[in-house]
């Protein structure tokens, strides 16, 4: 396994627009998991993953099984942010760190974790380990 220097980690820098902040003018907490997703995608691809392709060659499919969000300090409208994803796991499910911090003075806002597990499809069986190219490519 990895030491924590060498993980496998992304980040990408967003801004929250106006259509992701609830009645209170603050980012609605269900759109903390799309800003964890757009990390866990570009982690995946600058790993050279393209988990819709490797599903197309494969018939792999790659659920999420799992997730927790931490909730520190409310995004507002326009606030800048950096979304982190690191792989921390990927031998029998892959699991993925994130954290979300301001760009004007590195706060943290939230953090959350990601679980997915391999199923082979159509059969709808989860497989009991990560693929070897999968876990090769995330640097397991």
């Amino acid at each position: 396994m990895m030491d924590g220097a060498e993980k496998r980690r992304s980040e990408v820098k967003l801004t929250v627009p106006f259509y992701d902040l609830d009645p209170l003018h603050m980012v609605w907490h269900g759109n903390y998991l799309k800003y964890f997703d757009v990390a866990r995608t570009e982690l995946f691809i600058s790993s050279g993953l393209d988990l819709y392709d490797y599903f197309k060659k494969t018939n792999y499919l790659f659920p999420i099984t799992k997730t927790s969000t931490k909730h520190i300090v409310s995004l507002g409208y326009r606030d800048e942010f950096a979304c982190k994803a690191t792989c921390v796991e990927a031998q029998y499910k892959i699991v993925i760190d994130f954290k979300i911090r301001l760009v004007r003075n590195n706060l943290i806002c939230a953090k959350g974790r990601s679980e997915q597990v391999a199923v082979k499809y159509p059969e709808k069986e989860i497989m009991f380990e990560i693929p070897q190219d999968i876990r090769k490519a995330l640097g397991f």
